[in-house]
């Protein structure tokens, strides 16, 4: 009872009209959120790899090593968030059905989302598959039914470089092929956002790759440094090529819009010119939205700045609502909860850098501001839930939910007054729900009527 009493108290205080008004007019307004439902995936969900795959994709994770030298023991290569242990190691047997990253609610109430890179990075990630996955969540009984899973492949050599498994029949993709971070079904399959080129990639419903596009917002080509086309030079006195995007800094987020007619990439780092980052007229950092003509296959030129707020590092999930407005989640690079926080350098049993940021914004991006920056009309605290009736099956004290995970990227509407957010768990690396064990992926329903109804 004191539980439930200390929540409702938090909730009168955040539906309170001055509470309202937390940050400045360039943020939005704050809007209360309510946990309605909690399902856990546990950290080490596995999958076979598909029975025509090669050998080299049965175990994930031989080349984790701090050396990158393989190793076959599985279990040997212990996973760490920092210094923190996490209590799970590479390599696997079998593929790991981790890194949610992007979800889109589908009619009947079940959600597609995808499995990103591997294990961050392309180095070390070339016996990871990539995936798309099919769940239906059961909010009553807190669990996540895995339907079907989707093995991206290249049989017909779309893909504008060599593969790792080129000279295979079945050509399936890995995480040193393409960093996939964000997704959206189409009628006839899939857009899917990438981080190495960055590329705006496609489909088929059997996740056959069908055309790699490369990225263009107005007449800038945007590389990252994992673009196939760069290579460092032979001889040390060259100058190195270019490129405008951070590592792991392209398409987190993709929305699609409710005709279909264009898709909206949104970078999760900002452009560089002349060596800065964009920014809008205030001076904070901004990212890009890009838009896509799905008919013509190719970028329209035309695209909007996305403001980080103070504190905000990155973008970790996009879709629309209507024609105008959408939901992004905006985060810093945070993890774990203050009070467990380091006093002085990090170590082993705290969070060197606790989690502060972590945000639902709501979107106006329309033809008055095409050019310029959107339009934030609020958001939602992502540390700072909601939970009276006491739902949540882990993370809540004393009523509130929090969402203290380095990254969370995943978020969607599922009706008229409720979203699903989701963190991607990023196994075995990430730790910000303990200290010491690695994050599983949590689903969460929450009550937002009055967030998706502003203006």
């Amino acid at each position: 009872m004191k539980t439930i009493l200390a929540a409702a108290t938090a909730l009168t205080a955040l539906c309170a009209g001055p509470a309202l008004a937390d940050g400045d007019a360039a943020e939005g307004r704050r809007f209360p959120a309510v946990l309605t439902g909690q399902a856990v995936l546990p950290a080490q969900t596995l999958v076979d790899a598909p029975a025509d795959a090669p050998e080299h994709l049965r175990h994930a994770g031989k080349f984790t090593t701090p050396d990158r030298h393989r190793t076959e023991a599985l279990g040997t290569v212990a996973g760490k968030d920092g210094l923190r242990p996490t209590g799970a190691g590479l390599p696997l047997a079998g593929q790991s059905v981790q890194g949610f990253s992007g979800i889109k609610t589908m009619p009947d109430g079940t959600f597609w989302s995808l499995s990103d890179n591997g294990f961050g990075a392309k180095a070390n990630s070339s016996d990871a598959a990539l995936m798309l996955h099919h769940v239906a969540i059961d909010w009553t009984a807190g669990t996540v039914d895995r339907r079907e899973t989707v093995f991206l492949r290249d049989p017909d050599k779309r893909a504008p470089f060599p593969i790792v498994l080129e000279g295979t029949d079945t050509r399936y993709l890995t995480g040193a092929d393409f960093d996939v971070e964000s997704i959206q079904p189409t009628a006839d399959g899939f857009l899917v956002g990438e981080e190495f080129g960055p590329y705006l990639l496609s489909f088929d419903k059997a996740g056959v790759l069908r055309s790699a596009t490369e990225t263009r917002i107005g007449d800038r080509a945007v590389r990252s440094p994992d673009h196939p086309a760069l290579a460092l030079p032979a001889d040390p006195t060259k100058p190195l090529p270019e490129f405008n995007l951070k590592r792991s800094g392209g398409f987190e987020g993709l929305a699609l819009a409710k005709d279909g007619a264009h898709a909206y990439g949104l970078i999760e780092g900002p452009l560089f010119v002349d060596g800065k980052p964009e920014t809008v007229a205030d001076g904070r950092t901004a990212l890009r939205i890009a838009e896509f003509d799905t008919a013509k296959g190719d970028w329209t030129g035309r695209s909007w700045l996305y403001p980080l707020a103070a504190g905000g590092a990155a973008i970790g999930d996009f879709n629309m609502l209507d024609a105008t407005t959408a939901l992004v989640i905006e985060r810093d690079n945070g993890a774990g909860r203050a009070a467990q926080g380091c006093a002085g350098d990090p170590k082993a049993d705290c969070f060197a850098a606790p989690a502060k940021l972590k945000r639902i914004v709501k979107i106006e991006m329309n033809e008055a501001n095409v050019g310029g920056a959107v339009r934030k009309i609020g958001y939602i605290d992502l540390m700072d839930i909601a939970d009276p009736k006491g739902v949540a099956r882990q993370g809540s004290v004393e009523g509130v939910y929090d969402m203290p995970f380095v990254t969370i990227e995943n978020v969607d509407r599922i009706d008229d007054t409720h979203i699903v957010v989701a963190n991607d768990n990023n196994f075995p690396y990430s730790a910000g729900r303990q200290i010491d064990k690695a994050d599983d992926t949590e689903f969460v329903r929450l009550e937002v009527g009055e967030f998706l109804a502003a203006q």
